[in-house]
């Protein structure tokens, strides 16, 4: 190969590529979709969804919000808030960055494409990405909280807890996010996402469970669990309250009466209360 090659047959690098055209799905808001936020060797590019504002210069660069899309590892889309929330008009990213927010939808690599802490440093990436892409994307991503549902609250709240503190998250939201994998069994979602059985790689696991991963210094937590799910129990949310609470975060824990996961069997009163504390809580850390 020609050593002139070489430079352009290398894989572009997201922090310089041009963005995409803005989108205006509803007024007030302009959407950057499939922005490619990290370019992986044997891997599909990663791309996430920006949400944004529209508001007046004066206003000064909006915080954002990391939202980490559920599907127990293995599926699910990135603009996907869950079930309750797909026939919301307007769609809550809509109600967000009406608020005054940046929210950003990442992709991350699913089980199917590589084990842990494969998806965990996607979104490292992504929250790094937004910090170096801040000025071009208008946004300010030093006051950024991440928010997860499911799967993507277990990744959340790994994010959190792992981040370096000076580039740690604000704070983070948990809905009925799983917390300790280190008795995952064969044939569940846990274990592939571990790539084995929890007693066949337990450091891995350990490794994987923010139950295990707090330490004094995490940003505050607000984590929102249903009190009948039948998925990850309530317990284990409970579990990483606990666990945070004797490190010393401010941590806001509550059970949703009646919900199953995804808020299931919850009453529509109750769904609205739970985006509406998570709404309340990322502006108390932004503000």
């Amino acid at each position: 190969m020609h050593p002139e090659l070489a430079p352009f047959l290398a894989p572009p690098d997201p922090a310089t590529l041009p963005l995409p055209p803005a989108a205006h799905p509803a007024d007030g808001v302009r959407l950057l979709r499939g922005v490619p936020y990290a370019v992986r060797d044997g891997s599909r590019p990663l791309e996430l969804d920006l949400w944004l504002p529209e508001q007046s210069p004066a206003a000064g660069p909006p915080p954002v919000v990391l939202f980490v899309h559920g599907g127990a590892w293995r599926t699910g889309l990135r603009d996907d808030l869950g079930p309750r929330f797909r026939s919301w008009r307007p769609g809550p990213f809509t109600r967000l960055a009406r608020a005054g927010f940046a929210v950003a939808c990442p992709d991350y690599r699913l089980s199917g494409e590589a084990v842990f802490p494969a998806p965990l440093d996607d979104l490292t990436e992504a929250l790094a990405w937004l910090r170096v892409r801040a000025a071009d994307l208008g946004v300010d991503a030093e006051r950024a909280v991440v928010w997860g549902e499911s799967a993507g609250g277990h990744l959340a709240a790994l994010l959190a807890l792992t981040t370096v503190p000076a580039a740690a998250p604000r704070g983070c939201v948990v809905w009925y996010g799983a917390t300790d994998l280190t008795t995952a069994p064969p044939g569940t979602p846990e274990a592939a996402l571990l790539g084995a059985p929890a007693a066949d790689v337990p450091d891995r696991a350990r490794a994987a469970s923010p139950v295990a991963r707090v330490a004094p210094g995490a940003p505050p937590f607000l984590i929102l669990h249903g009190a009948e799910d039948t998925v990850i129990p309530a317990a284990q949310g409970e579990a990483l309250a606990s666990a945070l609470r004797a490190a010393g975060t401010e941590t806001g824990f509550r059970t949703v009466p009646d919900a199953d996961h995804l808020w299931i069997g919850a009453a529509e009163q109750d769904v609205e209360d739970c985006f509406t504390a998570s709404l309340d809580f990322v502006r108390s850390r932004t503000g």
